[in-house]
C-alpha cells in the first residue's frame, strides 16, 4: 500500500512540474537569449507586410480595408495583379511591385484563404520525407507552387531587374503559405540565377512572415543569408512540426491538436529531433517580436531579437490565447511598425559612431553569426550540413557576366562548386507535365489516379 502511494506520489510530482513547466513557458523565452536587431535590418519589414496586405485589395486606388497610415505604396508601380482565377489553384495570389525610391523589386504573396480548397490541396499534398532537393527535405506542395510561379514570372521578372540597370534588389516575401512559396521560391533563385538573368546572391531577399515550416535544418541554415522569418510572440505554426495539412485539418479545434502536440514533443529528446532529416523546420534567420512578459497583463512596448539558430529553433509549443492571433498579418503589421518606431527612437538617443560605420560592422557581424551557424551545424552532426556555402558554377559564371556589365569590376572569388543543384528543366518535368497546348500542368491534375 505504501509504495503504490509512493508511485502515486511521485507521478502526481512529474506531472504537476510538467504542468507548471508547460503552462509558465511563454513565447518570450524562445528568444531571451539572442541580441537585438538594429532598425536598418528591420526596416523592409513593416513595408512589406503592407504589401501582402495590398494583395487582398481589389483596387489599391480606392482601398476597403488600409492599415493605419494607408499602404505607403505608388499604385501606377504595381506591375502586375495575379488573382486565383489567373493561377487556378496552382499558387496563392500575389503581386509584383517595383519600388523606384528603394531599388527594389518585390513579389509579394498572400496567406492561406480557408475558402479555397485550392490552398488546402497545396498544403496537402506532402508526407514526411516525400521530396528531397539541394541535399534536404523540403515542402513537396510548396516547392510544385514555387516552381509553377518561378517559371512563369521568371522572364517578367528578369525584363524589369535588366531594364532597371540590374541594380535592383529582387526582393520575395509572404505571409503563412505564401511564405513557404516564398522561401523556396528563393532557394530556387539562388540555385538556378541564370533563370534571372545571373542576378547576384547579395541582390536576392526573402521574408518569410509568420513562416511555415518548410524545409529540413540543413536547408533553414544553408539559406539563413538571404530568408528572413519574422514571428510575432507566440504565434503556433513555426514551433509545431506537425505537417501543416494536419494542422489545417484540424483548424477547427486547433487548440486541442496545439495541446496533444505540446504533450508529445515532451517526450521527443532534443537531439532525436535534430538528427531527423525530414523534420522541417521555420526557414532563415529569425526575427522574434516580443511584447508581452510572463505574469504580465496587456501588451509591452516591442523589442526585435535575432538570431540563426540551429538547435532551440521554436521547438515548443506555447499554451497561450495569442497562438493564433499572433499568426495574423494584420497584427504583425502593427507590431513590427511599432518596434520599427522604438528601436528608430533609441538608435537617435544612443548614438556615438557615424551610421555608415555602425551599418558595416552589422554586415560582418550578419555574416559571422551566418557562419557560426553553419559551423554549428556540422559540430551537432545535422544531416546533410555543410560548414560553408558553395556556389553553382553557372551562377558564378553569370555573376561574373553581371558584374563586368555593370562597372567592369571582377567578382570576389567565391567556394568552387561541388553542387547537387538540379537541373532546372528536369526540375519542372518531375513535377510537371505539359499539356497539349504547352501549359504546365500538375501531374495530379492530369493523371488523378498518378501517385508521386
Amino acid at each position: 500500500m505504501s509504495l503504490s502511494c509512493g508511485v502515486e506520489c511521485v507521478l502526481l510530482l512529474g506531472c504537476s512540474r510538467w504542468a507548471w513547466r508547460r503552462c509558465t513557458y511563454v513565447g518570450s523565452n524562445d528568444s531571451e537569449t539572442w541580441p537585438l536587431a538594429t532598425p536598418d535590418e528591420f526596416e523592409p519589414v513593416p513595408r512589406v507586410c503592407r504589401l501582402i496586405l495590398a494583395v487582398y485589395e481589389p483596387d489599391l486606388r480606392n482601398p476597403q480595408f488600409p492599415p493605419d497610415g494607408g499602404y505607403r505604396l505608388n499604385p501606377d508601380w504595381v506591375l502586375k495583379r495575379v488573382t486565383y482565377e489567373d493561377t487556378l489553384g496552382r499558387s496563392p495570389p500575389y503581386l509584383i511591385y517595383v519600388d523606384h525610391d528603394r531599388k527594389e523589386i518585390v513579389m509579394a504573396i498572400r496567406g492561406l484563404n480557408l475558402a479555397k480548397e485550392s490552398d488546402y490541396k497545396l498544403l496537402l499534398d506532402n508526407r514526411l520525407g516525400m521530396q528531397m532537393f539541394d541535399g534536404g527535405y523540403v515542402h513537396h506542395g510548396l516547392l510544385k507552387s514555387a516552381v509553377w510561379l518561378l517559371n512563369v514570372e521568371s522572364e517578367t521578372l528578369k525584363r524589369v531587374w535588366e531594364e532597371t540597370g540590374r541594380e535592383y534588389q529582387m526582393i520575395f516575401v509572404g505571409h503563412s503559405l505564401g511564405s513557404g512559396v516564398a522561401a523556396l521560391m528563393t532557394v530556387l533563385v539562388v540555385n538556378h540565377r541564370d533563370r534571372l538573368g545571373g542576378i547576384p546572391r547579395i541582390k536576392l531577399r526573402c521574408y518569410a512572415l509568420a513562416p511555415a515550416r518548410c524545409m529540413s535544418l540543413n536547408l533553414a541554415v544553408k539559406y539563413a543569408d538571404v530568408i528572413h522569418s519574422i514571428v510575432l510572440q507566440d504565434d503556433f505554426l513555426p514551433r509545431t512540426a506537425t505537417p501543416l495539412e494536419d494542422i489545417f485539418k484540424s483548424i477547427f479545434c486547433l487548440p486541442c491538436l496545439l495541446f496533444l502536440v505540446c504533450l508529445r514533443d515532451t517526450f521527443i529528446p532534443e537531439g532525436r529531433k535534430l538528427k531527423d532529416p525530414r523534420r522541417l523546420y521555420a526557414p532563415g534567420r529569425m526575427y522574434h517580436i516580443v511584447e508581452r512578459k510572463f505574469c504580465r497583463c496587456g501588451r509591452f512596448p516591442p523589442e526585435v531579437r535575432t538570431a540563426i539558430p540551429v538547435d532551440g529553433r521554436f521547438e515548443h509549443i506555447v499554451l497561450s490565447c495569442n497562438a493564433t492571433s499572433d499568426h495574423g498579418i494584420i497584427w504583425i503589421e502593427k507590431e513590427a511598425e511599432k518596434a520599427l518606431e522604438i528601436m528608430r527612437e533609441n538608435k537617435s538617443e544612443t548614438i556615438t559612431v557615424p551610421p555608415k560605420i555602425q551599418r558595416l560592422e552589422r554586415l560582418q557581424t550578419i555574416e559571422d553569426e551566418h557562419k557560426d551557424a553553419l559551423e554549428r551545424a556540422v559540430s551537432l552532426n545535422i544531416p546533410h550540413a555543410v560548414s560553408t556555402v558553395e556556389e553553382p558554377t553557372e551562377n558564378k559564371e553569370m555573376e561574373a557576366e553581371a558584374a563586368k556589365a555593370n562597372n567592369g569590376d571582377s567578382p570576389k572569388a567565391e567556394p568552387e562548386l561541388s553542387s547537387r543543384g538540379t537541373n532546372w528543366d528536369e526540375l519542372v518535368e518531375k513535377l510537371f507535365k505539359r499539356s497539349e497546348s504547352g501549359k504546365l500542368m500538375l501531374k495530379k491534375e492530369s493523371n488523378p489516379t498518378q501517385t508521386q
